[in-house]
This record gives structure tokens, sequence and C-alpha cells, in this order.
């Protein structure tokens, strides 16, 4: 079983954006295939156009075909889940780009649920662009929740050096502190402490907690939520076996480094995890929806429209999205393995 060589789906997200360019790169070694089998969910003709504007590469070896069931195991296999007439342009956000990041997203889930593909990596989408089109959710982490018909999830940015997860994700920063609960976190911490165990092997984890307010609240003086709501939780689920300590500062937590003496932090809001996350791990940061019953990733950067088109992409995020999803594939498979004996 641990042998086995995984079949990887990839989205192809916003085609106007840097998204085939750093999947192309990504794939570009011959010998990557070695390792995992890939599926482009997408178009053959939106690929050979990229292609031809990287010119350092030029060979790869691919295969169309209609389903993944259809996966050839040494080739890089595009499912033409687009229109023939689609058309990119790149840099620009489009109605038919969007509709195609849907359509690219669609066929994936589909595939994956029937078990055709193994894991998930989705490239950057327009939030934006695809709500105009009546996706309906804001953002990947909303619209697989749903999908997959789970009570909640967790946002977790993943690196070597950190991992930070998040309490409230895609909602205007006016409405956090209203929208922040005891339960709410206590059901986070529960979340990522069983994803650091059975996806990152993590025998026992010790997860950070953020305040909300400038220096923790500084005593009641600044906000109160921190004494009311947050040290409750977190006092809650250490009850609860759980090792969370905080609330911390966010200001001196990163920029003493303190985040290194924990397996995982856990922000308040968006860009209070993602933003130092960002600044410390950038190039190797991804991007894991953890509570899925299935192993998705992402690249923690955005479309890009400014680079689109222009051979000036970074692959890594993309490349580290792939490794990291087959590496938590593997530890799921070994911790699952290990709880079914143990209760035999």
């Amino acid at each position: 079983m641990q042998n086995k060589k995984l079949i990887v789906g990839i989205t192809q997200g916003d085609g106007n954006g840097i998204g085939y360019e750093v999947i192309i790169k990504s794939l570009s070694d011959a010998r990557i295939l070695e390792s995992f089998t890939p599926v482009i969910y997408g178009s053959s003709k939106i690929f050979g156009f990229y292609r031809r504007q990287i010119h350092e590469i030029d060979q790869m070896d691919t295969n169309v075909i209609s389903s993944a069931k259809d996966v050839h195991p040494k080739r890089i296999n595009i499912v033409n889940c687009l229109p023939d007439n689609v058309f990119v342009e790149p840099g620009q956000a489009t109605p038919e780009s969007a509709k195609c990041a849907m359509r690219s997203l669609e066929c994936a889930i589909s595939d994956i649920k029937k078990g055709y593909i193994d894991v998930l990596v989705t490239a950057p989408i327009n939030k934006r662009a695809m709500a105009s089109e009546g996706f309906g959710y804001t953002g990947h982490t909303e619209y697989l929740e749903k999908q997959f018909g789970v009570d909640d999830v967790a946002m977790l940015m993943v690196s070597d050096r950190l991992k930070v997860g998040v309490v409230t994700g895609h909602i205007p920063l006016k409405d956090v502190a209203s929208s922040i609960t005891k339960e709410k976190i206590v059901g986070k911490l529960q979340l990522m402490d069983r994803s650091l165990r059975r996806d990152f092997g993590i025998r026992s984890p010790k997860i950070a907690v953020l305040g909300l307010n400038p220096h923790s609240g500084d005593g009641g003086l600044l906000g109160v939520e921190e004494k009311e709501i947050i040290l409750p939780a977190v006092q809650e689920a250490s009850e609860k076996g759980i090792m969370a300590f905080g609330p911390y500062s966010p200001d001196g937590f990163f920029g003493l480094s303190n985040y290194s003496r924990f397996d995982a932090t856990l922000a308040m809001y968006h860009d209070q995890g993602l933003g130092p996350f960002k600044a410390i791990a950038f190039e190797q940061g991804v991007n894991f929806t953890a509570g899925l019953p299935i192993v998705r990733t992402s690249p923690d950067h955005g479309t890009a429209y400014d680079m689109a088109g222009r051979d000036t992409a970074d692959p890594h995020s993309m490349m580290q999205s792939i490794f990291t999803a087959i590496d938590i594939y593997r530890h799921r498979q070994e911790y699952d393995a290990l709880e079914a004996s143990r209760l035999k």
C-alpha cells in the first residue's frame, strides 16, 4: 500500500492567471512521473498555449483523456473538461475564465468522489469573478466543506517552519469580533489537534492561540475578548486533552519567533495568521484544508494576473502543494493502520 504511486488531481484554477505556468513548471522534469501520476483538469489547448510561453521547456509527454479512470501512469494526463472553443486572455479576469475554473473544480471533485484520483491540488481562482458567475461560495474551502458534507473545516497554512490555522476565514474584518465564540475556538483546536496527529504524524501537538486585540487586550484596556472568550476556550480545550496555550499577542509572538516552540498556531482571523505566514514562508507555503475526508492542498498565492503569460511565475509553492498532499495521504494511511491495529 505504501509503495502505491498516487494519482494527483490538479485543477487549472483561473486560466488567465499563473495557474498553468506553475503547474507546467512543476511537472517539467520527466523524473517527476516516477513519484506520482498527474491529472490536470482543464484544457489541452490552454496547456499547449502556456507551455509555448515557457522557454526552457521543450518536450512534455501528455495524454488527453475524458476521465481520470483512463490515466496513463507515465504521462501528464489532461482531462479535457472545457469547451473546445475555449480561449485565454492572460492577465484578465473574465466571465469565461471564471466559468472554466468552476468547471475544472467540478470535474475534479466528481473524479475524487469516484476514487479515480487520490489527492486534490487546486490552482488559484479569482473569488470575485467566480461569485459573479454564480459560484455561491467565498472560496475553495467553503465549497469543499459543502461538497463533502462535513460540519467544520480548518484552513491550515503549512510549511517546514510553521503551521497556521484561523478561527474566522473569508469574512469582512468588521465582522470578526462578533463571529468569535468560545465554542468555535474549541472546535478549531479539536480539528487542528486531530489533523496534526493524523495528517502530519505529530504525536503530542502543542498549539499556540493568538489574542484578538493589540497586546492581547492589555488586561481588558484594549478589549475583553481575551478574558471572556479566548482564555476560557484555551482552558476548555486543555480539559479535553489538547495542549493549547495562550492567548499570545501576535506582534511579539511572530516578531520573536515564538511560533518555533509550537507545532501550530491558531489565529483569530485571516490576515492575522496569513500575513506573518506569507512573510516567513511564502515560496514554500501551502494551503491545506483540514477536516475533509479527502486530501486537498493549494499554493499560498493568488492568480497573479500581472505575471500571467510572462514566464516569470515561481512554481515552488505549487510543487510543495503537490508533495505535501502526497505526504499527508501517506501519514493518514499510517495513522489509520496503527489505529486499526490498536483497536483489535
